[in-house]
């Protein structure tokens, strides 16, 4: 807010500012007037006064009553006047040389003049641009606002952080479970082949025991056959040899292809068991709050996975099963060190 009146200080702003922004190299016309006339000796004065004028800030006028926004308006636009002479300078008025070197000293006279109404305000204009506690203020509210940009910034970044965090779990919970999936498929996988080859046993173990069935049935008319009956009692005994040992390597092949039948089952039942507990253990124990319990389903997980099991196709699956830790043992040792 001006301390003067709008009118002066708009008038002396206008006068101020107009002489700061001039442009000196218009001055001297060498192309215009020549190499007799051009004004280039008016640049070194001219410059001199523009730069004592630039000295003099914009800002402090505002802080200038009316007299002293005066001066500064009369003495800016009559240094403007000798510079507007000078563009206006035409060679075809009487006594050229002599108007031209009247302007020049007028230049040359007029920084001495100036400088004696000028420098106060000038001194006053540095003294406000190095106003060191208005510089203090700016510093302390500058400072103030870095930090609150810094705060600001920090907490952007921990709640970045915090969600990092949190995708990052879901990175590894997910890579976890993709993990479990991927081992549980080789179980899949043995599960489905063991699976085939039993049914490929129970095929060939059907046809055995049809076969053994069928050599039975014509075992007993087998004497009948004209080429193979019995004439003496060594013919009778070597028939019945030869029958009981087509029986036995029948009945032989049978119980062989029976037993890989039930043992092909077995194995795909106990990879099935141990698909469905890697693929579900992980389920119970994140719906687990208690150490202990989690502990107990990992060692069942584990015993599933790992440990022989009984699937009723064969007899010493049922004998060979190892005991692993029971649940109360695994408990007791959770709550042993709190009492």
């Amino acid at each position: 807010m001006p301390i003067g009146t709008e009118e002066a200080y708009n008038e002396s702003r206008s006068a101020l500012e107009r002489i700061q922004n001039f442009d000196i190299n218009s001055l001297p016309r060498e192309n215009d007037l020549g190499t007799q006339l051009n004004f280039k000796n008016a640049i070194p004065p001219a410059q001199a006064l523009i730069d004592l004028y630039r000295r003099l800030s914009l800002q402090a006028l505002e802080d200038f009553p009316d007299n002293i926004l005066t001066t500064i308006r009369d003495h800016a636009n009559s240094t403007y006047n000798l510079f507007d002479q000078i563009n206006k300078f035409d060679v075809a008025q009487n006594n050229p040389q002599q108007i031209r070197q009247s302007i020049i000293d007028q230049l040359k006279n007029a920084y001495p003049n100036t400088f004696q109404a000028l420098h106060p305000y000038i001194s006053y204009s540095l003294h406000r641009s190095a106003d060191f506690q208005r510089l203090d203020t700016q510093a302390r509210a500058t400072l103030q606002a870095v930090e609150d940009k810094a705060n600001e910034f920090s907490e952007r970044m921990s709640s970045q952080e915090t969600e990092a965090n949190r995708i990052l779990g879901e990175i590894r919970k997910v890579a976890a479970e993709e993990g479990v999936t991927q081992q549980a498929a080789h179980f899949r996988a043995e599960s489905d082949l063991h699976d085939s080859k039993a049914e490929e046993w129970r095929k060939k173990t059907v046809q055995i025991a049809i076969l053994l069935g069928i050599f039975a049935i014509a075992s007993m008319f087998i004497h009948k056959i004209p080429f193979l009956r019995p004439e003496t009692i060594y013919d009778n005994i070597q028939l019945s040899i030869s029958k009981i040992l087509i029986f036995g390597v029948i009945t032989y092949m049978l119980f062989l292809s029976a037993r890989n039948f039930l043992n092909h089952r077995h194995n795909a039942i106990v990879n099935k068991h141990r698909q469905n507990a890697l693929m579900t253990h992980r389920a119970l124990v994140d719906g687990s709050t208690d150490g202990g319990a989690r502990d107990a389903i990992m060692v069942q997980a584990a015993s599933c996975i790992f440990a022989p099991q009984p699937t009723g196709y064969t007899q010493s699956s049922d004998n060979d099963v190892s005991t692993p830790r029971s649940v109360v043992e695994i408990l007791s040792k959770q709550i042993s060190p709190n009492t």
